[in-house]
């Protein structure tokens, strides 16, 4: 947890992630850092001086007994021009765990101090160098899970969200304004904000904001991705689906009824659409506690699915509690999987039941792997149903933001509620104060001390 009173040390950690590399990055940032770095670094030049800001300086890490660590590139990056907003310094390594430790270990020893998760960003907006928008876009950038979700947050990153929280909250604090001119001066000849004028206002503002939440649910998938959950009978192939749409052999596929007993699941990208693939328990009646409780779960995953693939054994007639589960699914959110098709057996008439219930169906052979693309590409547009490529302007507010934005709407439609019920303008500077809190708290002007640690505890040691 970050604690403010540490905020004028200086701190150093490693900038990038764990394991082997070709370069890894030691990331300073105090007002120490330049004198650290200086004291463990030996110059390769013999006109090196100082270090240039900017400019990378080609040397050597020396540990305290002079011996050299590695040969490094050196960066020094003095504030408010930084990341951070204070002087940084970053020594380019070779990506060896041992190396970066070594250097790491020099650094501290100086006296700098380990950085806490995510406190160079914090820094960095303490000092102004970005919003609380921004400082989460950083985040969003590093776990983005496709082109299309790091579109999104780099144009939250060059801050144009912020901007536009703050121009609405500056719209609403115009309104405040007029409104204690009204309270404070009821008697006086002064042009006052009408009934009329507020309501307007406020409906501005407010449809500005179901706007930007209209762009949470539209980009969802593209931001976090998609859950699809393979359900069905015992041997109507999911695991081979699951297999073939991976490419390889991930689930066991036996005749063995009940193989499956807890779910599995992998990643796929359809196209640019990260997909959570899961595997779930065969469905029937068992006595099994462990396959019972694999049921239990995937019933739980099916509630949460974007989307349930429902596979039928088309060799066989539909039996009626597989017909019970599939009649009790959303039609919206289920594609039936006719599979088999290459088996002598097959009959497409079996899932006739299903389509009287207008849910969609697409015929495949898991084994032989017979128009799973075709099947591919529709998962991915039932997925992206009514939400499309998003645009590369969009602005898509997160899970804290959005809610933030929700809340701040609430207040308006109570405003102008209150308005038109002729409520006096003391009262309904209460909902524009709260709205106005709410905006400031996307941006991080208001925002308490416990919303600061669970944004940045989020983040990665270095970042």
């Amino acid at each position: 947890m970050l604690d403010p009173k540490f905020v004028g040390d200086t701190i150093a950690a490693i900038a990038t992630p764990p394991g082997d590399g070709g370069v890894g990055i030691i990331r300073i940032s105090g007002k120490d850092a330049r004198a650290f770095a200086a004291t463990v670094f030996r110059p390769g030049s013999h006109t090196f001086v100082d270090f240039i800001p900017y400019h990378l300086h080609y040397g050597h890490i020396l540990d305290g007994h002079g011996h050299e660590i590695d040969d490094v590139l050196t960066a020094f990056m003095p504030g408010p021009n930084s990341y951070t907003g204070e002087d940084v310094v970053e020594i380019n390594c070779h990506g060896g765990r041992a190396i970066l430790a070594a250097v790491l270990h020099e650094i501290l020893h100086q006296g700098a101090r380990l950085a806490e998760r995510g406190e160079f960003t914090y820094r960095a907006f303490m000092n102004g160098r970005m919003d609380l928008t921004q400082a989460e876009a950083v985040a969003e950038m590093i776990h983005a899970p496709t082109k299309a979700a790091m579109h999104l947050a780099q144009v939250k990153l060059s801050g144009v969200l912020g901007k536009k929280i703050r121009e609405l909250r500056t719209r609403l604090e115009f309104l405040r304004a007029q409104l204690v001119v009204a309270v404070d001066f009821p008697d006086d000849e002064v042009e006052c904000l009408s009934p009329e004028e507020l309501q307007q206002t406020s409906a501005q503002v407010r449809n500005e904001i179901t706007l930007l939440l209209s762009a949470v649910d539209r980009t969802k998938a593209w931001r976090e991705g998609a859950l699809v959950v393979l359900v069905g009978r015992v041997n109507a192939g999911k695991s081979s689906m699951m297999n073939a749409l991976l490419g390889r052999n991930r689930a066991i596929v036996t005749d063995q009824p009940g193989t499956t007993r807890d779910y599995l699941e992998e990643t796929i990208n359809l196209n640019g659409l990260n997909i959570r693939l899961t595997d779930t328990a065969g469905l029937r009646k068992t006595d099994d506690a462990i396959e019972a409780a694999g049921l239990k779960i995937g019933r739980e995953l099916m509630d949460k699915a974007d989307l349930v693939l429902f596979m039928i054994d088309g060799t066989i007639p539909l039996p009626a509690d597989a017909l019970e589960t599939a009649e009790s699914l959303d039609p919206e959110k289920t594609l039936v999987v006719l599979n088999k098709a290459d088996l002598p057996l097959f009959n497409s008439g079996n899932a006739v039941p299903l389509l009287a219930s207008n849910i969609e169906s697409v015929t495949v052979s898991a084994k032989q792997g017979t128009d799973i693309d075709r099947l591919c590409e529709r998962i991915r547009e039932r997925i992206l149903q009514g939400a499309g490529q998003p645009d590369p302007d969009e602005l898509a507010p997160n899970a804290r933001q959005a809610a933030l934005l929700r809340h701040a709407l609430e207040e308006l439609e109570g405003l102008e509620q209150d308005t038109a019920l002729g409520i006096p303008y003391d009262l309904l500077s209460v909902r524009l104060e709260s709205a106005c809190d709410l905006l400031s708290g996307m941006t991080g002007e208001i925002t308490s001390n416990e919303v600061l640690n669970a944004i940045f505890d989020s983040f990665c040691i270095g970042k």
